[in-house]
């Protein structure tokens, strides 16, 4: 079954793109908001949101303002960062998860920035729980050695250089994550330059936030990400100080692979990924 797309408007006058993927269970079990990556457009968790569904959950996938589906004429018509995709994005389609499941449990699947983004929102009263996947900090010289190689010259040069050009991050033409809008990659150089990341740049008040979240954590960690070292990892997880938290590493060899990385967890090849480390703890048996 197709999922069904849904047009969920904002406070700040766009529109989000969400899908809807039902549950093969008539008794559902939950409902899964799948958070993606930056630049990582929503269709690419398909493979994930439809084996989540055959494990009887509801799950609702989303394009952030100026991402896949959610750019509604050109990407450098958004007005969007990063705050404004937690200040009105995620809160938007949490309502709406909300108030068409208001039974469930709500379960947010966090990949990369996704993982960041509940500390973000104004209030995460409507999530029960979290799972983070290859979540931490973007501060460069802290990235893992195959990124931190590279990042410099994206933040220094690529960046400075290109978004003034087109009036917005031209990824597509670079072959460099994908296209994105100013405020989006310009507040994210912001963080990236920074020690303590968004809360370095941003103050005390997302402090705030952050130190708010209630519901518990799991983070995911894979030895082989390409871009989150340990060092990103734990600072981004230590800004949730009043979540309880647990951390399940997953090395590849554990589930027959020569490579996870980054991103690409979430396509059919790693079923096995999903039944040894995601179903248990779904149903709270790691």
């Amino acid at each position: 079954m197709k999922p069904e797309t849904l047009y969920l408007p904002t406070g700040a006058g766009h529109n989000v793109a969400a899908r809807h993927f039902e549950s093969a269970s008539k008794d559902a079990k939950g409902v899964c908001i799948i958070s993606c990556a930056t630049g990582v457009a929503q269709y690419l968790y398909d493979d994930f949101a439809v084996w989540l569904t055959k494990q009887g959950y509801q799950v609702v996938t989303f394009d952030y303002d100026g991402i896949g589906l959610s750019v509604e004429d050109h990407v450098k018509d958004s007005k969007s960062d990063k705050m404004s995709w937690a200040n009105h994005d995620c809160p938007t389609v949490l309502t709406y998860v909300a108030e068409t499941f208001p039974s469930l449990e709500r379960i947010w699947i966090g990949h990369s920035i996704g993982g960041h983004l509940p500390g973000m929102m104004p209030d995460t009263k409507l999530i029960d729980r979290i799972i983070t996947v290859g979540a931490g900090t973007g501060t460069w010289w802290y990235n893992a050695w195959p990124t931190r190689r590279i990042a410099w010259l994206l933040w220094y040069v690529i960046v400075p250089v290109t978004v003034p050009i087109f009036g917005y991050f031209p990824g597509n033409k670079l072959g460099i994550l994908c296209d994105m809008p100013k405020g989006v990659i310009m507040q994210w150089r912001r963080w990236c330059l920074h020690r303590n990341y968004s809360i370095g740049k941003e103050g005390s008040w997302l402090r705030d936030r952050y130190a708010s979240v209630k519901a518990p954590i799991t983070s995911i960690i894979f030895t082989d990400d390409e871009m989150m070292s340990v060092k990103n990892t734990d600072l981004l997880h230590a800004f949730y100080t009043n979540s309880t938290q647990k951390r399940v590493v997953v090395q590849p060899s554990d589930i027959g692979q020569k490579r996870i990385g980054h991103i690409g967890w979430h396509r059919q090849r790693f079923e096995t990924l999903w039944e040894e480390v995601f179903k248990p703890e779904l149903e709270g048996r790691i």
